[in-house]
């Protein structure tokens, strides 16, 4: 409870901050659930760097790391609620909200950078649409590496998959759980590594990358490079508080955004092989799935692809039909 309020009291006075227009320099705080060395955070560091060079030092950018401020469910409502600035989530956890936001991880249905790039095009004005009837502005978004499963046994089939405690942390990895008769159990990136040493999980799918944060090679022992989808991370920030800006420093976040976001979807590019590379040094027994496995793994696929466009309606089509004409 204290930890609560002293978290609380350090984003209300940075947003105090950021509100004085009588203050020298503006203050912003933005959450991330994820670890200093990892790239989305690294780049989210230089983001902040850059922004604060280009507005003259009218503006600092505090990044929050590895949870440390905001657990990763909150983050997006806390920068709603004025209780940070901006924000950097994985825009799938809020698929309950709007179907849109749980577009890039619609199974095999964007499995390459390339591919997910144009899906990434296709989605982003009703992406941008939909955070700012909620009061927010997109700022950029990267990637993260395909998605994988990672067990401790072979995997051979879909049926292999029965019975697992499978971390579940948005809508379509608990549906996989459900497709495939494993028990989802809810896990957020910073609770990983104690979730895997603990035995509350033993199966997920996820990126080489919160493989390599989590040191998944200590718990578990199988990768099977499935490319199911290829999750991104969205950075925004309070609509009002971009607003309070002067022209200036608007433009300031702005390039540095558009700078952060080219650079991001680089960093994903070449930091998958690196991943692949780390997980391989550490014993891990990287494989490709079996045909049956891509089989089973295709059916839960076109399964949740129907799901979805179900949920999404005429906004959910019009994005498919702009992501097959690119």
């Amino acid at each position: 409870m204290i930890s609560t309020f002293i978290r609380a009291g350090v984003a209300g006075a940075t947003l105090l901050a950021a509100s004085g227009a009588a203050l020298a320099q503006t203050a912003w705080v933005l959450p991330s659930a994820y670890p200093p060395a990892n790239y989305h955070v690294e780049n989210l560091m230089q983001f902040a760097k850059e922004a604060e060079t280009a507005s003259g030092g009218k503006l600092k950018i505090t990044v929050h790391p590895n949870a440390s401020l905001f657990k990763a469910p909150d983050i997006k409502r806390a920068v709603q609620t004025g209780q940070a600035q901006a924000g950097e989530v994985l825009i799938s956890l809020h698929e309950n909200e709007n179907p849109v936001f749980g577009i890039d991880v619609v199974p095999f249905l964007a499995t390459s950078f390339e591919q997910s790039k144009k899906l990434y095009t296709a989605s982003k004005p009703a992406i941008e649409k939909a955070l700012d009837a909620q009061g927010l502005k997109l700022l950029y978004a990267t990637p993260w590496p395909p998605q994988g499963i990672f067990t401790k046994k072979d995997v051979n089939s879909v049926a292999d998959l029965k019975g697992l405690k499978w971390r579940a942390y948005n809508v379509g990895t608990s549906r996989i759980a459900e497709l495939v008769s494993a028990q989802p159990v809810t896990v957020q990136a910073a609770e990983l590594p104690q979730a895997l040493a603990t035995g509350v999980v033993d199966g997920l799918m996820t990126s080489s990358a919160t493989g390599v944060d989590s040191k998944i090679w200590e718990s578990l022992t199988h990768y099977y490079d499935t490319q199911a989808w290829i999750p991104k991370n969205v950075v925004f920030v309070n609509k009002a508080v971009f607003a309070a800006l002067d022209p200036a420093a608007q433009k300031a976040v702005s390039d540095a955004a558009a700078a952060a976001e080219t650079r991001g979807w680089s960093l994903g590019v070449e930091k998958t092989e690196a991943y692949m590379d780390t997980l391989k040094k550490n014993g891990m027994k990287v494989l490709e799935p079996s045909a049956d496995l891509k089989k089973g793994l295709s059916d839960v696929g076109a399964k949740l692809t129907e799901d979805w466009s179900k949920k999404a309606g005429a906004d959910g089509a019009a994005i498919l039909d702009a992501y097959k004409k690119m």
